[in-house]
């Protein structure tokens, strides 16, 4: 039980430094004397480097021990925070973002292996619980505390504590795991070799425009929200948006066994995330209560939607469900970088006010809706059915 209470300690972690950020792209913009829409690129590096060079660096680790592993992704992970803590120029803190990035990226999926070799296999199911209820509590708990220890020491405080939660693993991974073996999280070569498949792309493809609405959007979550005069404090609606998320993460695979159509399922999310997106401008003159409403869909129907993804590919492709598993969070992590970058171009640009961003979001939502439609109707989303052998004819 400890060993799977440190590796969800240090998912914690991972989860606060990921998303933490949202809303702390003021302070960041005004420290650096930067816009706003530039200081997103800081959550542009930190997913697009968990994205894709922590896959590339899973491949350069193969061979050594998990223990050693987990140790020196997460060494990489408190160093990138170190170096954005110090950071004196705003090149040096979107290195340090990509550092942290790569470490968290490696860290996660090599972490989620262990927590199910550490137990029985009846209670796998919990142990991935555990994990990825860390990570959601980093985001439903620690965000809003990490941005209330900004505001009350400045925005390199609430990196200093992610930095500090991240060494007390280093040292509990060093001292405390045991010696397990289990598989390397497969690399950017083989995800990428798994998009040769019409399948799995046009699945992942939907992921894709998913995140680009969904965590995009939220990386603009604090200027948005003064926009719309709804505040300056973002903690409020950033907890709400994380306490629908974990719910419904929680709660959405109940839902897929039970009708046994994750594709109906998604599809039904992703209609309604696109109808939140749509009403979030609207929000700014209904009473506070009322408002959340959008924030708590949004994040409900964007953090479950993952998981019929999920459930699809291991259908698709039972041989390989690691590395389409694997890819699809690839193309999560790489959306939320799209969609931090076009919204820090729209911004900067001056195409569109902060409080009209859930629409240009709800576009590329729209989007995937259409898609998964499309991967309905046509059937991708099911195995192809094994061709019939025809008997050769006697002569």
């Amino acid at each position: 039980m400890f060993n799977l209470l440190l590796l969800s300690g240090a998912m914690f972690a991972l989860g606060l430094d990921a998303y933490v950020l949202a809303g702390l792209l003021p302070d960041i913009a005004t420290y650096f004397s930067v816009s706003k829409g530039e200081a997103a690129q800081v959550v542009t590096a930190f997913t697009l480097c968990y994205a894709i060079a922590a896959p590339a660096l899973a491949t350069a680790l193969a061979g050594q021990s998990v223990r050693r592993i987990l140790a020196l992704a997460m060494a990489l992970f408190v160093i990138g925070n170190l170096l954005s803590i110090v950071a004196d120029s705003f090149a040096l803190l979107v290195v340090s973002r990509c550092i942290a990035g790569a470490g968290a990226g490696t860290f996660a999926p090599v972490a989620a292996s262990l927590a199910g070799s550490l137990v029985p296999k009846e209670r796998k199911g919990r142990a991935l619980g555990m994990i990825l209820g860390g990570m959601g509590t980093g985001t439903v708990i620690g965000v809003p505390l990490g941005i209330q220890i900004a505001q009350t020491f400045g925005w390199q405080s609430t990196l200093l504590l992610v930095a500090l939660i991240g060494l007390v693993a280093v040292i509990g991974v060093l001292t405390k795991l045991p010696t397990i073996e289990v598989a390397t999280p497969p690399s950017l070569r083989s995800r990428l070799q798994m998009l040769t498949h019409p399948r799995i792309a046009a699945v992942v493809s939907v992921t894709l425009f998913t995140a680009t609405a969904s965590l995009g959007l939220y990386t603009f979550m604090a200027p948005m929200l003064t926009d719309l005069g709804l505040g300056n404090d973002p903690s409020a609606y950033l907890w709400v948006w994380g306490l629908g998320g974990v719910a419904a993460a929680f709660s959405v695979g109940h839902v897929i066994d039970r009708t046994g159509r994750p594709g109906m399922v998604l599809l039904t999310l992703l209609s309604i995330m696109s109808l939140a997106l749509l009403s979030l401008p609207l929000t700014a003159s209904v009473p506070m209560a009322v408002s959340f409403l959008p924030f708590l869909l949004w994040g409900a129907m964007g953090w479950s939607s993952l998981a019929p993804q999920q459930h699809v590919l291991l259908e698709l492709q039972p041989e390989h469900g690691s590395v389409a598993v694997a890819l699809n969070s690839s193309a999560n992590y790489l959306g939320s970088a799209i969609g931090a970058m076009l919204g820090g171009l729209l911004l900067d640009h001056e195409l569109l006010m902060p409080s009209l961003l859930p629409w240009a979001a709800a576009v590329s939502a729209i989007v995937a809706v259409g898609l998964q439609v499309i991967v309905m109707l046509t059937r991708l989303n099911t195995p192809r059915a094994p061709e019939k052998q025809t008997p050769d004819k006697q002569s």
